[in-house]
């Protein structure tokens, strides 16, 4: 039986108990066969609603272990056996007792589920945004097809309205397309010939046709999704330490209700009846299980909404790494910049200098070479072969052209410096923050190329609301010093680190970590090692590249205030699970004197029935404290 299913049997089955104890004491009206009748109905909840509860604690006990379930077993069957022995005897029973707690912490539980449910949503709406079919050429036609038909290669035709079925890039046609269900972004994005499109996303305006490259479970929806089901059900390591209090805390209640019962039946005098009410009382009052819900139905809670934002949060280790961040490193290209550089300045003969360029990056995979190579083919200037192609790290690259020896890259690369017209001219270039190549023949130089690639417009903005935050910004870049600090300048970083090797990016981040936890903000790719050696790495995802495994936390977006958006989200998240924590332990600690009589002098007990609805409801006010996490700011204006 589900919960819900052994709640609602334990209500009908109860509510004649209910009734009674509502008519007897006014009317004088009890259940036909009172005792009997009672133990029958009590007997039914036990074997039925009660019973997983009974199985768990003994399974836990013939592990030398003890649970919330060993409380809730040992609270109901102590109430239900002395009953039974007082039925027999002819003196008061408590069978409600045992009936009416079994039903409250079902409630609790039921209601719990269904707060769960709704925190859980996140998943089941990202699923139910998939397309079912698609319309696919095949032999020539386009014909409709289910969405587990499409292979890698198929091309695809999508109408204005429609989703797109897969993730793909756009072969012919343009359109706008709305990509919030994927990344959060509520602006349509336009897209033409060449560039990727998400699956799952809808078609605005044109029709266009594109292929195939990501399917089924490789695509980036079904990705998210894989990476919210992880996080959900990841543990923080605060959760640890919680573990190791519920193995103590357990035995210590066992202890603590003995105890109840010996100094109220020994010490005080009490009854029987009222030493053991206490007793119990005090199992079920301090029942756990808010404890048990205070990590996850809050990362359940945060990472769901990350997700329907564009920020995806891997694991509980994450928010927990995010909770004390001193500094944020940012890699330059493609995270704090737009990530395509464009040839701005040619100085010496643009023909030679670009026909020398062409030639040297067309084997290259340097960012820059692609700039180089889209200047010299709008000019129409063709690359020559070359031959001893070599790359250099950190330099630049040589090869032979037309039989000399020819190179492009920085000053390292030459033996001899700049004459000064050149140096004058790459000083200026540099200080416009451009990127400056030197490009030359036989160790002499023919001419320079400046390349600039502009910060993103949110860069400045997301700068700011960080050291807004208090934490202190770092950029590390490969770019020479002057270039990265005219970026740095424009867009607010506090320190530059330029003209690093990508090998050693990670070593400046272990330098940085002495002086407070660090977080790497890059692009997931050459910056792996450093995203790995912070305590925090942010991936910085575009389109379908979404598979990092690197970053701790991933952005499906390029945009730099979802960074702070993710610190934020990342920082409440855990903060909320501290609170959690903190109202789980405060109902224990207020609740078991109370049960245990301490208070009695003060008219204030607590009965078990009582108790149990108490716990219950404990549980309930920290699932709805999670819950409230959906409805937190986090957009920087109100970050302090």
């Amino acid at each position: 039986m589900t919960t819900k299913q052994r709640f609602i049997f334990s209500a009908i089955v109860s509510a004649p108990m209910l009734i009674e104890m509502v008519t007897r004491p006014l009317l004088g009206i009890g259940l036909p066969g009172h005792a009997w009748t009672m133990f029958l109905l009590t007997t039914a909840v036990m074997a039925v609603a009660a019973w997983p509860f009974i199985r768990t604690a003994w399974a836990a006990f013939k592990n030398h272990s003890a649970n919330m379930d060993t409380l809730i077993a040992i609270g109901t069957s102590t109430a239900y056996v002395y009953s039974i022995y007082a039925m027999l005897n002819h003196r008061p029973v408590f069978f409600e007792v045992a009936a009416f707690v079994i039903t409250f912490i079902l409630l609790g539980q039921v209601l719990e589920e269904t707060m769960k449910g709704r925190a859980n949503s996140a998943i089941e709406k990202l699923l139910g945004l998939q397309a079912k079919d698609a319309e696919v050429m095949r032999r020539g036609k386009l014909v409709r097809v289910p969405l587990s038909e499409v292979v890698v290669g198929d091309i695809l035709r999508v109408k204005p309205g429609q989703k797109i079925a897969v993730d793909g890039v756009i072969t012919e046609g343009s359109s706008t397309i709305d990509e919030a269900v994927v990344t959060g972004e509520s602006m349509p994005v336009t897209k033409k010939a060449g560039d990727g499109v998400i699956g799952s996303t809808i078609n605005k305006t044109g029709t266009f046709m594109f292929k195939a490259t990501k399917v089924g479970s490789d695509t980036l929806l079904a990705q998210i999704v894989d990476m919210v089901k992880r996080a959900q059900v990841s543990r923080a390591p605060i959760q640890k330490t919680v573990d190791k209090i519920s193995h103590i805390f357990v035995p210590v209640v066992l202890i603590v209700a003995v105890l109840t019962f010996v100094v109220w039946s020994v010490v005080f005098g009490a009854d029987i009846v009222a030493a053991l009410m206490y007793a119990v009382a005090v199992l079920i009052i301090a029942c756990p299980c808010a404890l048990g819900l205070a990590t996850p139905t809050a990362l359940m809670v945060g990472t769901g909404r990350g997700a329907k934002l564009g920020i995806l949060i891997k694991s509980g280790e994450v928010l927990e790494a995010a909770n004390d961040i001193q500094t944020v490193v940012f890699d330059k290209t493609g995270t704090i910049t737009l990530g395509k550089p464009v040839v701005t300045d040619v100085v010496g003969d643009k023909k030679t200098v670009l026909e020398l360029a062409a030639a040297l990056e067309h084997s290259s995979e340097h960012p820059l070479a692609a700039a180089i190579l889209e200047k010299a083919e709008s000019l129409g200037i063709k690359a020559k072969a070359v031959t001893k192609f070599t790359a250099i790290e950190g330099k630049g690259v040589t090869a032979l052209v037309a039989g000399k020896q020819a190179f492009i890259g920085n000053t390292k690369l030459l033996d001899t410096n700049l004459d000064t017209k050149l140096e004058k001219e790459m000083q200026r270039l540099q200080d416009e923050a451009k990127t400056v190549v030197i490009v030359g023949s036989d160790n002499k130089a023919v001419g320079l190329i400046a390349i600039q690639d502009a910060p993103k417009e949110t860069s400045a903005a997301a700068i700011a609301a960080l050291k807004k935050r208090g934490l202190r910004t770092v950029m590390i870049t490969g770019d020479n010093e002057r270039v990265a600090r005219a970026i740095a300048d424009h867009v607010g970083i506090d320190e530059v680190i330029a003209e690093v090797l990508p090998s050693d990016k990670a070593d400046h981040v272990k330098s940085l970590q002495q002086h407070g936890k660090v977080a790497f903000v890059g692009d997931g790719i050459n910056d792996a090692p450093a995203l790995a050696a912070a305590n925090l790495g942010i991936a910085m995802g575009s389109g379908t590249d979404i598979a990092i495994e690197s970053g701790g936390i991933v952005l499906v977006k390029s945009n730099l205030q979802d960074v702070v958006t993710s610190l934020a989200l990342s920082q409440k998240t855990f903060g909320r699970i501290k609170i959690n924590l903190f109202w789980a332990f405060i109902y224990n600690v207020i609740g078991i004197p109370i049960a245990a009589g301490m208070f009695v002098w003060a008219g204030l007990t607590l009965s078990p029935e009582l108790a149990g609805l108490a716990m219950a409801f404990s549980s309930v006010s920290v699932v709805i404290s999670s819950l409230l996490l959906s409805r937190t700011r986090l957009t920087p204006r109100h970050i302090t």
